[in-house]
């Protein structure tokens, strides 16, 4: 009686085992031919032996028996159309399950590659990257703090904050103090800031040059043609005050390069207001009165952009340089101001003077062509 406990124990023990397992010898998708066989005995009326241990796993991981702990030793068969749906259904949604991980694999391997494409740049010796503005602001004044010939400074997005904008001004002071050449190129609109205008004003008197341009220009630092800092381009979901600090010479002379172009097209600045015309002059330059001329004259924009060689870009940024100068809202309002401007009229007059004077001159050479008493 004893062995007949113990044995019918044992297995409903290894019955119980392989249910947790789900497991057998035909794996989880698939009956093995023993567990089929045993499936067939006890439909028969059958009872297992404790060698059938496997196999019984099988069945009741697909639920295709049932086992009576009273008796372990004669399971009951159940309906393996039902077991079959029910497995079929687990199986759809393991593979559902699966293939949803699979799909986010991407945007993982996106996430991390940002990372990794960091670190691969970061290693190289011709350049470092650095993420934080402290680190930004830190590193470029070290390297300005040690130029020894000239330091070139492209700003198209205006000037950083007040506290930033004291520690350039000390930091450019000291280095043209040592003797070094600074040079620094603003977009056209830091004319109208006050705080831009007296910044400007004092280094400009200590020997410091500045220009102002309003079409687009790419944003660096140039220390002695060495070193030079740029805004990320690498990673393109890194933060607005992300800069590279490059140490390459032959891309550090390229970025110097790039400044020097955007330099030669650029206007003088000493700190004086955009709106203040120097004297005997206009204030405008030769492209903003032919954009000037075609605007009052109705003149398609595209058609102002490709005579004058310009993008569209730059030919806005003109114009809305002219509507800040006279505080047109329209350009039909910039037109009707130009067109009763001082600088309009005294630009009419010049051009009728000099129309005047090749009349005369014209004049005179068919007087002399002709001869005296013709």
């Amino acid at each position: 009686m004893d062995e007949d406990n113990s044995a019918r124990g044992e297995s409903g023990a290894r019955a119980d085992t392989g249910a947790r397992a789900g497991t057998g010898d035909g794996g989880r998708d698939a009956l093995s031919a023993a567990a089929r066989a045993l499936y067939a005995r006890i439909t028969g009326g059958g009872t297992t032996r404790p060698a059938d241990g496997p196999a019984l796993a099988e069945l009741l991981a697909w639920r295709l028996v049932a086992v009576d702990p009273d008796r372990p030793a004669a399971p009951v068969a159940l309906d393996p159309q039902e077991a079959g749906r029910r497995h079929l259904d687990e199986g759809l949604r393991e593979l559902a399950a699966r293939a949803a991980g699979m799909a986010a694999l991407p945007a993982v391997a996106d996430e991390l590659a940002l990372h990794f494409e960091r670190a691969k740049w970061r290693s190289g010796s011709g350049s470092e990257f650095l993420a934080e503005p402290e680190q930004v602001g830190a590193r470029i004044g070290e390297a300005v703090g040690r130029a020894g010939t000239e330091v070139l400074t492209a700003q198209p997005l205006g000037p950083p904050g007040a506290d930033a904008v004291e520690a350039a001004l000390d930091r450019d002071a000291r280095a043209l103090a040592r003797g070094v050449s600074v040079r620094t190129l603003c977009r056209d609109g830091e004319r109208d800031d006050p705080a831009t205008r007296d910044r400007v004003t004092r280094l400009t008197a200590r020997g410091a040059q500045f220009r102002t341009l309003a079409a687009p220009f790419q944003a660096c630092v140039v220390v002695d043609r060495r070193q030079a800092f740029i805004p990320d381009h690498v990673v393109g979901s890194s933060p607005t005050h992300a800069a590279w600090h490059v140490m390459d010479r032959a891309l550090v002379a390229f970025i110097a390069e790039g400044f020097e172009d955007a330099w030669r097209r650029a206007d003088i600045w000493h700190g004086d207001p955009r709106r203040a015309a120097p004297d005997g002059g206009t204030g405008l330059t030769h492209r903003q009165r032919e954009i000037l001329i075609d605007t009052a004259a109705g003149v398609d924009q595209r058609i102002t952009a490709r005579r004058l060689s310009i993008g569209l870009r730059t030919l806005t940024k003109e114009l809305g340089v002219l509507r800040a100068r006279w505080g047109a809202p329209t350009l039909a309002a910039l037109a009707y101001r130009w067109a009763l401007s001082a600088e309009r009229h005294r630009m009419t007059d010049e051009t009728s003077q000099t129309a005047e004077t090749a009349g005369k001159a014209e004049t005179a050479g068919k007087a002399e062509t002709a001869g005296p008493g013709q």
